[in-house]
């Protein structure tokens, strides 16, 4: 054999080695990527499984057959009918949050994972509706959403998915309802108007009153103040006055002790008696009088001895 084709024979085999190592390699080292899990099977059965990183297979022995995805996904849970409690057919539609979480179980477990979570959403979804009322299911959209996790979690334990979250997007009653239901939040908006309007004439009629009232209380205040400063005035005039009169009769009755006062009281008494006369004189055209007593010294004599009496009667006491 010439020595070119020796060459050229040592050249092909190096090089068809190199390429089947490559190939080798290719085919043993998987780098799995972040939140990923690969499951592998050997001989058509299951060997393990690999997670994120370098991991190694046995060439033409192992085989990557299922390819998972450990994030959580959102999947729309298609329009159904249910019917409540109170015989009400609504359509209702949601959304469904799930993660997988044994990607042994969802590979061998179930068929198609997301299907089955769905249609087991829809299932739970009426079954969860038919335990309450129509007005209720709008109320209660965060227990029912919370039912409905719990439920579907406990049935697809064995599938190695965890329902995150279910929320409810939209329940849409019948045309009817709708407009019974308008026709109801109408009458209890008007109904509240007028409870707040009653209430507004309420209190009011109270504070008019109680300003009536206060209004009231405080003229008779200031009437009864009045009065009392009235009557304490008066009675302050009544005690000046008795005390201006005690002490003019005082002054006269220290003066009548002495001779002049004696003469000016007869002097006073016959001026009065000559006034009184001429008053009787003046205001009627006949005056019958005594001829004894018609002189104005009889007159000042017997004011004399009413005096004399009392101050004997004075001195004697």
């Amino acid at each position: 054999m010439p020595i070119e084709q020796l060459l050229s024979f040592v050249f092909s085999f190096w090089i068809g080695l190199a390429v089947l190592i490559v190939i080798l390699v290719k085919s043993s080292v998987k780098f799995v990527p972040q939140n990923r899990a690969f499951v592998v099977e050997r001989f058509g059965k299951y060997n393990k499984t690999m997670v994120a990183g370098l991991n190694v297979l046995v060439p033409f022995i192992d085989k990557v057959t299922y390819d998972q995805s450990l994030k959580e996904h959102a999947y729309d849970v298609p329009s159904q009918a249910a019917i409540t409690k109170d015989n009400i057919s609504l359509v209702v539609d949601g959304v469904l949050y799930l993660k997988l979480l044994d990607p042994y179980k969802a590979s061998y477990g179930v068929d198609n994972y997301v299907y089955a979570v769905s249609q087991l959403a829809q299932t739970t979804m009426r079954s969860e509706i038919g335990k309450i009322d129509l007005d209720k299911t709008f109320e209660e959209r965060e227990s029912l959403n919370t039912n409905i996790v719990n439920a579907i979690n406990t049935a697809s334990e064995p599938w190695g998915i965890q329902v995150m979250r279910y929320e409810i997007k939209d329940i849409e009653p019948p045309r009817t309802i709708l407009d019974a239901m308008e026709r109801q939040m109408k009458a209890e908006r008007e109904k509240r108007a007028t409870i707040l309007e009653s209430e507004g004439h309420r209190q009011s009629a109270i504070n008019v009153a109680e300003g009536a009232k206060e209004a009231q209380v405080l003229a008779a205040e200031a009437d009864k103040a009045e009065q009392i400063l009235r009557a304490e005035g008066e009675a302050k005039a009544i005690i000046a006055v008795a005390d201006a009169q005690a002490k003019a009769l005082d002054t006269v009755g220290q003066v009548a002790n002495t001779d002049e006062g004696q003469k000016a009281i007869q002097l006073n008494l016959a001026d009065k008696a000559i006034d009184a006369k001429h008053a009787i004189a003046k205001d009627s055209t006949v005056v019958l009088l005594p001829d004894s007593n018609s002189g104005a010294a009889s007159v000042v004599a017997e004011a004399m001895t009413i005096i004399k009496t009392l101050n004997a009667e004075k001195t004697s006491a």
